[in-house]
């Protein structure tokens, strides 16, 4: 059995986490892998897990090089204020941690995330359980999944064209001309008639 808790002076005890995450959301899924589970597999006691990255939701934007995402204040930005402007506050959170993590990391992350069969079918998991399941919880109509799987759809569909392909004009509009053009369509699948 490995040797937990405390690494020696110079291992990459962090390093080793991302690694062990990544190997064990791609064999357990998003839902079966556990912050135990990693630590087990890194060869570190939990706490040193915790330590950083508090919750199994900050660790696998971070095992996928997106460390500085955090979807729980991403969703409580969204999800806080009228319902009427959520579409408006969806489109403008999301544009800043994209363009904070910067056009280069997006061109190869979610690439690597769609080529990667293991990588893929964890983004259902991940964005139900962490992003689309708690705007969800916040809409009062019983078409709430099918509401948020437009939304997801919209906003993957952003992310590509803006960032990957780079379809001019999107991908340099500024962020108030791209919330202008998409917010009002995402207002219409979160209250509006479908």
């Amino acid at each position: 059995m490995a040797r937990r808790g405390r690494r020696p002076a110079g291992q990459d005890a962090r390093g080793a986490i991302l690694e062990a995450a990544r190997m064990e959301f791609a064999e357990q899924g998003y839902d079966g892998a556990s912050m135990r589970s990693v630590a087990r597999r890194a060869g570190v006691d939990p706490g040193t897990v915790r330590h950083w990255f508090p919750e199994k939701s900050a660790l696998l934007p971070a095992a996928l090089g997106l460390a500085e995402v955090s979807p729980h204040e991403i969703v409580k930005q969204v999800v806080d204020g009228p319902l009427d402007r959520l579409g408006e506050r969806l489109v403008r959170v999301a544009l800043k941690v994209w363009d904070d993590a910067g056009p280069d990391l997006m061109r190869v992350a979610l690439p690597a995330v769609l080529g990667s069969p293991e990588l893929r079918s964890l983004m259902p998991q991940f964005l139900l359980a962490e992003v689309l399941g708690p705007i969800a919880r916040n809409l009062p109509s019983e078409d709430a999944a099918l509401r948020t799987s437009l939304l997801g759809s919209q906003m993957i569909g952003l992310a590509m064209a803006r960032y990957v392909v780079g379809l001019e004009p999107i991908a340099s509009l500024p962020a108030d001309g791209v919330v202008a053009a998409v917010a009002p369509n995402l207002q219409r699948y979160l209250t509006g008639k479908l």
